[in-house]
């Protein structure tokens, strides 16, 4: 991904929370040189909308706080008990912190091209760090968000395949990258630039084929309405499926239909060997370096 310029720090309205905003020059903190990578707490966006419900009444309020809750943060994109004033304030905390533990602590902003351009990177809870972008254009705003911590690929043009794998995210931490990014959106990002999260493409850090489970189950969330999701633009996913390799799509949709029939994540090695080991992806690398369209052939 094209390295951004740092910068001097813009405010910005209601972050998820409020960053660690550096001076131009100053040295970013770094994670422990060694930690223990885990995934973090369960959060709302890892369930369905029956199972938010059930961990809900687990928590002892009734099922219909779940779809309030649901609603707040997809239909919203309010994290802040104070303001979901239609829940009992007794109840505001209890659920929050049930339900919608914090999964992301902004580090660090970079912007270019007059803040149309703006990545963020976060920290996880196990101190792993992730990025993502969000690009503004006249007709459309794009999240670009990433699936993984580091990512064990190896491409020798990516630096962060050159970094290796720390782990696969969460659904809940892939799509809570889409929703902090879609409220920057709602609160404006230029006079010209539609207020609202248009496009999501998952080219951030990692591949999202290696964490394939988790990511159709993010797609899930982003294309079902609120409270169920997020309600993106599926045409708009459409589109960007529409132009990867076919065996690109053919890999997809077979691991989406062994998720779909065994509900669980299923064996995947196969699929990356496929998609990894194809003239396709040879292509796709060589157009990439030779800054062309690919031509591809489906072998």
């Amino acid at each position: 991904m094209t390295t951004l310029r740092i910068l001097e720090p813009v405010p910005r309205v209601t972050p998820l929370t409020d960053p660690v905003v550096l001076p131009r020059g100053s040295v970013e903190p770094s994670a422990p040189a060694r930690h223990r990578a885990a995934l973090p707490p369960r959060h709302l966006a890892d369930l369905d909308l029956a199972g938010r419900r059930a961990l809900g009444v687990s928590l002892g309020e009734p099922a219909m706080r779940a779809s309030q809750l649901s609603h707040h943060y997809f239909g919203r994109l309010v994290r802040d008990p104070a303001a979901m004033t239609d829940i009992p304030l007794a109840a505001r905390e209890r659920l929050v912190d049930g339900m919608m533990p914090q999964l992301l602590t902004a580090v660090r902003e970079l912007e270019c091209d007059g803040g149309a351009t703006r990545k963020s990177v976060w920290r996880l809870h196990d101190g792993s760090l992730v990025e993502s972008v969000l690009m503004a254009y006249s007709d459309r705003v794009t999240a670009c968000v990433s699936s993984q911590a580091g990512c064990g690929m190896a491409c020798p043009f990516c630096a962060t395949g050159q970094a290796g794998l720390t782990r696969n995210l969460s659904t809940a931490e892939i799509v809570d990258q889409v929703v902090w990014l879609a409220g920057v959106a709602v609160r404006g990002l230029g006079p010209e630039v539609p207020a609202r999260l248009s496009h999501v493409v998952f080219m951030g850090m990692g591949e999202p084929l290696a964490n394939y489970a988790r990511v159709v189950e993010a797609v899930r969330r982003l294309i079902a309405p609120p409270p169920e999701g997020l309600e993106a633009r599926t045409m708009a996913l459409a589109e960007q499926i529409a132009s990867h390799a076919p065996i690109t799509i053919q890999v997809t949709k077979e691991a989406i239909r062994r998720i779909l029939e065994s509900r669980r994540v299923a064996a995947q090695d196969d699929l990356v060997v496929k998609a990894y080991m194809s003239k396709d992806f040879a292509e796709g690398v060589r157009a990439f370096l030779e800054k062309r369209k690919p031509v591809w052939t489906g072998q």
